[in-house]
């Protein structure tokens, strides 16, 4: 039935050409004539691999080969440069060619929902074009560093996986607006995850996070789910305090970076030629009391902000409870704050 179809189709020189549930086990390997066609849909038979013919359709832009039963991303797809869309969404795939990926330089939507992914390979960081890219119902636990080199990222999906964190590095997707996460093992969202400004939706339903990164009042979020998460609960209870005792690092640390805020001072001259310094100040943190920097000693912190009036959330209501981080005891104990130690059980 497939060969008469594309015997048909050679007539007509279809742009769209829809093979879908005809239980094929193979694609005819006439389909290498019809160059014309922009939009192959493959979805929904029994196909565990493609013919080399397939690289003939140099014009082809979506191709869907869902509902199949494919292991590997087939080799024949790197040759399909033009490829804007590509639908993979349950086969059987636990691995993605590394020299597909560094060619399909124009994908901007990737769909590979409900395979069995245990991971990316760095090679992801090549699909450079991509906007949406979805792997809900995958094995994941974790996320290369890569990932974050996508930096025209739209919406990004992974619920029902088995991810424990975020790279650190998140917040270079600077584009992504929608991301959804839930139903995953993640304890703790990245700090950097304030700095994708354009954030509007997150899901994060069903997880093991207690409290969310510092800068979420940032974000123009519109929507965030959060439900069945352990998070922080607005229970004051009587705690004990240690005077600490900061190290010699920490202690040069911030009379450095206060050093730095003079525009006069030598110190501001004398760093530049010692770019590691330079390197390792640039993760200090400010306390969020009397705003100094400080370099690795802090004190964790949460403060209840309303997810209505404070972050203007409409799908929620009630306390959201999110990290502050403290420079001293002494910041702790000062009037007129609303930071609150964190107890753990």
């Amino acid at each position: 039935m497939a060969d008469t179809l594309l015997v048909r189709a050679l007539k007509g020189k279809p742009k769209t050409l829809n093979l879908c549930n005809k239980k094929l086990h193979k694609v005819p390997r006439a389909i290498g004539k019809l160059d014309c066609v922009l939009h192959l849909q493959l979805r929904g038979n029994k196909l565990k691999d493609l013919p080399n013919e397939l690289s003939h359709l140099f014009q082809l832009q979506i191709l869907n080969l869902g509902n199949n039963e494919l292991e590997d991303l087939p080799d024949v797809i790197e040759y399909l440069t033009m490829l804007e869309k590509l639908h993979l969404f349950n086969n059987n795939i636990q691995n993605l060619s590394p020299k597909v990926l560094t060619n399909l330089r124009n994908l901007t939507f990737l769909n590979l929902n409900s395979n069995q992914l245990k991971t990316f390979p760095p090679e992801i960081c090549r699909l450079s074009s991509l906007q949406h890219l979805s792997v809900d119902y995958n094995k994941l636990t974790e996320l290369p560093v890569e990932i974050c080199a996508l930096l025209r990222l739209e919406e990004f999906r992974a619920a029902g996986n088995q991810l424990t964190s975020l790279p650190l590095e998140f917040g270079f997707l600077v584009n992504l607006e929608k991301l959804y996460l839930q139903k995953n093992k993640i304890r703790e969202l990245p700090e950097s995850l304030g700095k994708c400004y354009k954030l509007r939706v997150i899901d994060i339903a069903a997880n093991e996070l207690r409290i969310f990164p510092t800068e979420l009042g940032d974000l123009p979020l519109k929507e965030m789910y959060c439900e069945e998460n352990p998070l922080l609960q607005h229970i004051p209870v009587h705690s004990v305090q240690e005077e600490e005792v900061l190290s010699l690092k920490e202690i040069t640390a911030r009379y450095v970076m206060k050093e730095l805020k003079d525009r006069w001072s030598y110190l501001r001259r004398a760093i530049r030629h010692y770019p590691q310094i330079k390197d390792m100040l640039a993760q200090a943190s400010k306390c969020s009391v009397c705003g100094e920097s400080f370099l690795n000693t802090w004190l964790e912190c949460v403060r209840f902000v309303d997810a209505k009036s404070d972050l203007h959330l409409t799908n929620i209501t009630g306390l959201v409870p999110v990290r502050a981080l403290l420079c001293s005891y002494k910041c702790f104990n000062s009037a007129g704050h609303q930071y609150y130690g964190v107890a753990f059980p």
